[in-house]
């Protein structure tokens, strides 16, 4: 099936709103949760299912073993109940938001700031205290909240160029999809990236490919 970003969007918001904001809720509170819901994701962007391994979000990881999602081996501590946005995630720890506001503002990645602070309104369930965790990248996005080449392109060849050293054999595009476009995506595009700027990261990354330096291509 065709990837529509619509659509997934769309999907993903139902999902998020149908995971946050339980029928338990009274209505007043439902209709309250719902709007701030609504205008987080407005600002960070649709709701994802992983991220491009080199976005600021989880690019805090061992580069043998990308990580496309934030958990405690890219720096992350306390995160439950969580739903992830292109440009942020919420989490609802019954105890420990603490521990994810110091472990998340604590990590330093190139091209972006990481905030995070406490909700005032009820998420998933009372008892849960919701943590939003924002990326605050240091140049504009494209229309739409897309990341644009000029920082998809290079954040993407610098976690990928060291690979060079232990790498015996090179992946292939389609294989690495899910890992530089995150989740979910298209074959030209994703809710990170658009086709442009697709295209440009993969003429990059079969650039380092063709060169051998990852060495010989994976045929299977």
């Amino acid at each position: 099936m065709a990837f529509r970003a619509d659509e997934a969007a769309s999907s993903g918001w139902e999902r998020a709103k149908n995971y946050f904001i339980p029928v338990s809720f009274p209505p007043e509170v439902r209709a309250k949760s719902e709007k701030v819901l609504l205008d987080i994701i407005n600002e960070l962007g649709s709701v994802v299912d992983g991220y491009p391994s080199w976005h600021p979000l989880v690019s805090n990881h061992d580069g043998h073993n990308p990580e496309t999602i934030p958990n405690e081996r890219n720096g992350y501590r306390g995160l439950d109940h969580t739903i992830f946005l292109a440009h942020g995630f919420i989490t609802c720890p019954y105890h420990g938001a603490d521990d994810v506001i110091e472990a998340a503002t604590s990590l330093d990645p190139y091209g972006a700031t990481i905030t995070a602070e406490k909700l005032s309104v009820p998420f998933y369930i009372d008892g849960a205290v919701p943590v939003l965790v924002r990326c605050e990248w240091s140049k504009p996005l494209n229309l739409g909240k897309l990341i644009p080449k000029r920082l998809a392109v290079p954040l993407m060849m610098e976690q990928e160029l060291p690979m060079w050293r232990w790498s015996e054999r090179a992946e292939k595009w389609e294989t690495m999809r899910p890992y530089l476009l995150g989740e979910p995506h298209g074959s030209r595009s994703s809710l990170f990236v658009d086709q442009e700027t697709a295209l440009a990261m993969k003429k990059a990354f079969l650039a380092m490919v063709e060169s051998g330096m990852f060495g010989p291509l994976k045929m299977d």
